[in-house]
């Protein structure tokens, strides 16, 4: 219950996976004219930026299409052809299934090996024909990632083209144009990708001045420190969808340093990109930045780069959970957890003497053991903080059980702490870390044992 509850302060608010997002449209500039591909980076984010990477790199740039099943499909991404030969075109890391949309006419999609979904890496192919009852259904499904919105009669036209046997390996049905078997195999006769290029125009993402802060829920202060979460304010910072980070981001417990085409850097290092939209960015800085100086982060969307802005970096920038919705009059107050039944201290729920409250922060600094990441992994292992820190309920210093990264979230600390003897109605909390007051002027509500 109280991980629920915290997550969703934490982490701000998460939609539902975007599935009907859409975006950037590509166009394959081929042999045999123009097939316009509109990529599906809502259903298979992961796959599209794979797509991308090679395309902005011009991978695919006078590659071939070297497989044709007539009434089935028509395949490429995996050869050029050059000087008279053909040559494997060099791969990427695979990338994971993300089968969600149906392998209908019209649609791309990524080739695999046999029993292994998670084998993808550079080759693709469109079907000809609704493949759905085949494709849909066997090895975890093919992973479409766009479909055709211009051009189709081309890529008709291309699965028209005669096929041949070239060899008995990866050449076995490759289309060629004006051959005849035995002949060798010229420019002339391959059906040739010259081309992918990105249709859309994407608008510069613009930070806005002083529109880097960091978490608003934690203090919203001007700096952070290593493996703080920060607020990145401004205009074209994303596309249409505004969503956070889910499950399905993480790849084993790591988590995305890319969101729906949505990347920052921070000294030149990737951030872990919880939230995007628009006008807001959210993202965990990497654990290992250096301090003392002002680091330069970039926002990067569809590959177009926001000017630098810095923001100050600091061995501590501590800062406790306390939303705007524990304001009560002037008073901020702090969201602090009773153990016992996961639900928030308020008002009506105040902390009782000598009970455990648990307390949440980012900005605390390292842990030990080192090993355990202060950003971008879920929490699996106990780890607790390195430097000091207190817990005074008005006068009285608490007793702090347990200080340390929370379990099963990101980047967040928790503090176990046991409410004193003498608490009475509502306190200042003054927390210290390294011996430095945070800046936050926090309130908790307690009462007497009955």
């Amino acid at each position: 219950m109280k991980i629920r509850l915290v997550c969703a302060l934490v982490l701000g608010s998460v939609g539902l996976f975007a599935q009907t997002a859409t975006g950037p449209t590509v166009r394959f500039n081929t042999s045999l004219g123009e097939i316009d591909v509109l990529l599906l980076s809502g259903s298979a984010p992961a796959t599209v930026q794979n797509f991308l990477n090679y395309v902005n790199k011009g991978t695919f740039n006078n590659s071939v299409f070297h497989r044709s099943v007539p009434g089935f499909i028509i395949q490429g991404g995996g050869f050029g052809f050059s000087g008279g030969s053909f040559r494997a075109l060099p791969a990427d890391p695979p990338v994971r299934n993300e089968f969600r949309t149906s392998n209908s006419r019209g649609t791309i999609a990524m080739a695999k090996l046999g029993n292994n979904p998670n084998s993808a890496t550079n080759q693709w192919f469109f079907n000809l024909a609704d493949n759905s009852g085949n494709l849909n259904n066997q090895n975890g499904g093919f992973t479409v990632f766009g479909r055709v919105v211009n051009g189709i009669g081309n890529m008709d036209r291309i699965a028209a083209t005669p096929v041949y046997r070239l060899n008995a390996n990866e050449l076995t049905d490759i289309p060629l144009l004006n051959y005849r078997s035995g002949q060798t195999v010229t420019d002339s006769n391959v059906v040739f990708v010259r081309s992918i290029t990105i249709l859309d125009e994407t608008p510069v993402p613009v930070i806005s001045a002083g529109g880097i802060v960091s978490a608003g829920n934690f203090g919203g202060f001007p700096y952070a420190a290593p493996g703080s979460f920060i607020e990145i304010y401004g205009s074209n910072l994303a596309g249409d969808v505004s969503r956070g980070w889910t499950t399905s981001d993480f790849v084993a417990g790591a988590a995305p340093t890319t969101l729906e085409n949505v990347s920052v850097t921070v000294n030149g290092r990737p951030a872990f990109v919880n939230f995007v939209s628009k006008t807001q960015l959210n993202v965990q800085l990497p654990g290992d930045l250096p301090t003392g100086s002002a680091a330069p982060i970039v926002v990067t969307y569809r590959n177009q780069a926001s000017a630098a802005f810095s923001l100050e970096m600091r061995p501590f920038a501590a800062g406790l959970l306390a939303p705007p919705s524990f304001m009560v009059g002037d008073k901020q107050f702090v969201a602090s957890v009773h153990s016992a039944d996961g639900t928030f201290v308020r008002a009506d729920s105040p902390a009782r003497p000598n009970e455990i409250l648990l307390f949440y922060g980012v900005g605390f600094g390292p842990v030990n053991p080192i090993t355990v990441p202060i950003a971008g992994r879920v929490v699996e292992a106990a780890a607790t903080i390195t430097a000091p820190v207190e817990f005074a309920f008005g006068e009285t210093n608490g007793e702090v059980i347990y200080a340390g990264l929370a379990g099963g979230l990101v980047g967040v600390y928790q503090f176990n702490v046991r409410v004193p003897a003498d608490a009475v109605g509502d306190l200042a909390l003054k927390v210290s870390v390294n011996g430095q007051p945070i800046d936050q002027n926090l309130f908790i509500a307690t009462q007497p044992a009955p």
